[in-house]
C-alpha cells in the first residue's frame, strides 16, 4: 500500500480519497500520536483551521468529532490561512494543530495537515507513525475525559495583530489590489492592509465554497493585472486558496514572481542588518538570475531540493531567516513557521513605501534568464542520473552555457516523466539547448521493450 501522506500532508477528491471516515481516523491517530497529556494534568489541546471549501465543513467536523472522541480539547478557529493556523498554534500554546486545504487546487480536492507543537510542519517519521496508529484504533475515554469543542473567537484578531508588528515602514498612501482567490484570506488580507495604512481594492474575495482558485488568485493573475491598472493602484498583491503565498504585481500590470520578491526582501533585509549570515535559501528550480542578482548584492543562496518542506529544513540547518520558492511561498524565520502570503505581500508593499520606488523599480535588482522547460514523458525516470549517454549530454550543454546559464534535469515525483530545464542568456539558445537535451532524454531513457507500461 502506498504512503497515505504525500509531500503536504493527506490531499486528494474530497468524498474520494478524502472521506469524512478517514478524516475522523487521521483525527483520532493524531490524537494518539501528537496529543499527549500536558504536564499540569490538563487535557491536551489543538486548533483546527480550514479553507472555504464546501467540503471542508463536513471534513473539519469529522476531525473535530475525532480529536474530542480521542480526548483533544479543540479550538475551532474557523476559516483563516495556513499560516494563521500555524501562528495560532504557538500564540495558543496548544499541542499541535489541523489545516483542512487543499492550497491552489480546484474545489473538489481538499486536504489535511498536521502542524506540531509551535506550529511546526510534521517530519516524515511522526507522518508514519500517524498512519501505522490509524490500524491500531482510537483511544476511547468517557466522561469527563472526553475532549471539548469551542470557537476560537479571537484567532483572526490574534493573527492580524501579529503580522501588524512585522511591519517596518507603514503603507499609508499606497493603493493596493488585493486578489483574495476566494479563499482563506478573503476576511483577513483586506482588514490587514487597511490597518496597515493602504487603500484597498479587493477581488476574489467573495468565497462561495466552490469557486476558490476559479480564474482568480495566484495561478491565475489576469484578473489582479487588470485591476490594477483600471484603479490605478501601486501594486497588486495575489494570494492562493490557503494564502501560504504571495505573487505580486507592478503599477503596470507585469508580474512580479517568487524570485524577485526573494530578492527584493533579501536585500532590504540585509540593509536592516536582519538577514542572518547574508544567505537566503530557495530551491534548485530559482531562475540563475537570483542566484548571479544577490551574489553582486553580497549575498549567498543556498540551494535546496524542491518543496517548502526542504526549505524549511535548510533554513533550520543554518539558523537562516529568509528562504522561499519561486512559485512565491516565502518563509520569515523571525516571524512564521512556514510560508506566509499576506506577511510577504505586507513586507513586499512596505519596501515600496518606505524606499518610495515603484516595485517595478525594485524588481530590477534581479534579471530573470530566459527559461524553458520541457516535460519528457513515457520514459524512465529512475534512470535519469545514471545513463552516461544523458549525463555528457548535459556537461555538455554546461559547457557551452558556461556562467551565463544552467541545465537542470529533475524526475517527476508523481509521472513517468522527466523535467529538462534549461536557461540562458537568451531564448533561442535555451529553446535550443532545451530541445537538444529532451531529445537525447527520450532516446537514452526509453523504457525497454520488456519492461514498458
Amino acid at each position: 500500500m502506498s504512503r497515505l501522506f504525500g509531500t503536504d500532508g493527506v490531499r486528494g477528491l474530497a468524498n474520494g480519497l478524502l472521506t469524512a471516515e478517514l478524516s475522523m481516523q487521521l483525527a483520532q491517530a493524531a490524537a494518539v500520536v501528537l496529543g499527549h497529556e500536558r504536564s499540569n494534568g490538563t487535557r491536551p489541546r489543538a486548533v483546527v483551521a480550514r479553507d472555504p471549501r464546501a467540503s471542508g465543513e463536513f471534513i473539519s467536523a469529522a476531525v473535530e468529532a475525532g480529536l474530542a472522541s480521542s480526548g483533544i480539547d479543540v479550538f475551532d478557529a474557523g476559516v483563516l490561512p495556513t499560516p494563521a493556523a500555524a501562528y495560532l498554534i504557538a500564540d495558543l500554546e496548544a499541542d499541535f494543530g489541523v489545516m483542512i486545504s487543499a492550497s491552489h487546487n480546484p474545489a473538489p480536492d481538499n486536504g489535511i495537515k498536521f502542524f506540531a507543537r509551535g506550529g511546526q510542519k510534521l517530519p516524515d517519521e511522526v507522518e508514519d507513525a500517524i498512519e501505522a496508529q490509524m490500524k491500531l484504533g482510537p483511544q476511547r475515554p468517557i466522561g469527563g475525559e472526553v475532549g471539548r469543542i469551542q470557537r476560537f473567537a479571537d484567532a483572526e484578531d490574534r493573527y492580524i495583530v501579529h503580522l501588524l508588528s512585522t511591519l517596518p515602514h507603514r503603507l499609508d498612501g499606497l493603493k493596493v489590489v488585493l486578489d483574495c482567490a476566494h479563499g482563506a484570506a478573503s476576511g483577513c488580507s483586506p482588514q490587514l492592509f487597511t490597518n496597515a495604512g493602504a487603500e484597498v481594492v479587493v477581488i476574489g474575495a467573495e468565497p462561495d465554497g466552490l469557486n476558490i482558485n476559479d480564474g482568480v488568485g495566484s495561478t491565475h493573475l489576469g484578473p489582479l493585472k487588470a485591476a490594477v491598472l483600471e484603479h490605478g493602484a501601486d501594486l497588486g498583491i495575489a494570494h492562493d486558496g490557503d494564502a501560504d503565498r504571495c505573487l505580486a504585481v507592478d503599477h503596470e500590470g507585469n508580474e512580479i514572481d517568487g524570485d524577485q520578491i526573494m530578492a527584493i526582501l533579501a536585500v532590504a533585509l540585509k540593509d536592516a542588518g536582519l538577514l542572518r549570515e547574508n544567505v537566503l535559501v530557495a530551491t534548485v528550480m530559482s531562475n540563475l538570475g537570483l542566484k548571479l542578482a544577490l551574489r553582486d548584492a553580497g549575498i549567498t543562496v543556498r540551494e535546496t531540493g524542491v518543496g517548502d518542506r526542504y526549505v524549511l529544513e535548510g533554513m533550520r540547518e543554518g539558523n537562516y531567516s529568509l528562504g522561499g520558492e519561486q512559485s512565491g511561498h516565502v518563509i520569515f524565520a523571525d516571524y512564521a513557521t512556514t510560508g506566509d502570503g499576506l506577511l510577504t505581500g505586507l513586507q513586499l508593499a512596505a519596501q515600496v513605501a518606505k524606499t518610495g520606488k515603484t516595485l517595478k523599480e525594485l524588481g530590477t535588482v534581479m534579471t530573470k534568464l530566459p527559461q524553458l522547460m520541457i516535460n519528457v514523458k513515457g520514459v524512465d525516470k529512475a534512470r535519469a542520473g545514471k545513463d552516461e549517454g544523458v549525463a555528457e549530454a548535459v556537461r555538455l550543454a554546461e559547457q557551452e552555457l558556461g556562467e551565463t546559464g544552467r541545465v537542470l534535469l529533475r524526475p517527476s515525483g508523481t509521472e513517468a516523466l522527466v523535467r529538462v530545464m534549461v536557461e540562458a542568456g537568451d531564448m533561442e539558445t535555451a529553446e535550443r539547448i532545451c530541445k537538444r537535451l529532451a531529445a537525447v532524454v527520450e532516446e537514452r531513457l526509453a523504457f525497454e521493450p520488456e519492461t514498458a507500461a
